[in-house]
């Protein structure tokens, strides 16, 4: 089979591998599509630095089940279509066990600290597959993953309709955060230091944007929520600066949501934490938000194809990886379709 492989950073291709066969627990998934994710831009560069090597990139995927036990727990047959939850936990340690298995103490990600699934082919836990609808289609289905990144962040801040929500970060995660807080009847507000990606944000339906380098972000906020600022801040670029503002942007009793993963420490005036009472809330991939991603797509409340920069085959996949990286404001999002 076809498999989109890193055998080392910079060194990407396409490969031929063994056909995988499914273990206990295993089904046997066709891949038709797979997105490729920051993180994947990450592994290229070597920069993510929780990736071993060689490795198979790929999480966002969808695909149609080959192989499955007939005992498997939701019942699924071959033939039926299905998105793999990538997080693979191991259901023993206490975060498992209060059900936060994002927070699993031996969490692997695909593509990450185990093979991934740009591939023809991927064998998967039968238990960690969630049923698409017969009907959704697969550049959809494989954009289900990074919507539930913003859920989760959403979610962890407690989001109410009516509630400001302003959103650090105007790259996929924070403009799909932008458009649920809106789903959800809430008011977004995204700050960007490129005035481009605002301007698709609001194409997008985001009801406010902020230049953060054109005017005082502090002030506008305040303007627009009249003087209470945002009851929840979602940080989304992981740039220190970024996050020490949250806490300038957020109201008193107001909640942060860290999604962005900073590559250093970022002092914090704790004075100011325990004044506002803020709540900081950590925010890492997801857990149990694949069922409300795929009614949101679905259903249209979140256009997902909005985002969609370009569909391309598995054999493009190593070159538009590396324009990805010299070039990463000319896309948004980017799905390899294998259904031809």
């Amino acid at each position: 089979m076809k498999a989109v492989n890193l055998e080392k950073p910079w060194n990407i291709s396409l490969v031929n591998k063994e056909k995988p066969v499914p273990g206990p627990g295993e089904a046997l998934i066709r891949i038709m599509s797979a997105g490729i994710c920051g993180s994947d831009i990450g592994a290229f560069r070597g920069t993510n630095t929780l990736v071993s090597y060689p490795r198979t990139i790929g999480h966002e995927l969808a695909g149609i089940v080959e192989e499955i036990p007939e005992d498997n727990p939701r019942g699924f047959k071959p033939g039926d279509k299905v998105i793999i939850d990538p997080y693979l936990y191991c259901g023993q340690c206490y975060p498992c066990s209060i059900g936060r298995t994002n927070c699993c103490t031996d969490l692997r990600v695909l593509g990450v600290q185990t093979e991934g699934g740009m591939a023809e082919y991927y064998c998967h836990p039968a238990d960690m597959l969630i049923r698409m609808p017969a009907d959704m289609s697969w550049t959809d289905a494989a954009m289900a993953e990074p919507l539930t990144i913003s859920l989760h962040g959403i979610h962890r801040g407690g989001l109410k309709a009516g509630e400001y929500c302003a959103i650090i970060g105007a790259g996929p995660i924070g403009l799909l955060a932008g458009m649920i807080a809106e789903a959800y009847g809430a008011h977004a507000i995204l700050l960007d230091l490129v005035q481009e990606r605002l301007d698709f944000a609001k194409e997008l339906g985001v009801e406010y944007t902020i230049n953060s380098k054109e005017e005082d972000p502090i002030e506008r906020i305040r303007q627009i929520t009249k003087g209470t600022m945002a009851q929840q801040v979602m940080e989304c670029s992981g740039a220190n600066a970024a996050i020490r503002s949250a806490l300038d942007y957020v109201s008193h009793a107001g909640r942060i949501t860290l999604t962005g993963w900073p590559k250093t420490e970022t002092p914090l005036p704790t004075d100011m934490i325990t004044r506002k009472e803020i709540d900081i809330r950590g925010a890492r991939t997801s857990a149990g938000e694949f069922e409300e991603a795929i009614d949101l797509i679905y259903t249209k409340k979140v256009d997902i194809t909005k985002i969609l920069t370009r569909t391309i085959s598995i054999d493009e996949a190593p070159d538009t990886v590396r324009d990805i990286e010299k070039n990463p404001g000319s896309y948004m999002k980017v799905v390899v379709n294998m259904c031809d």
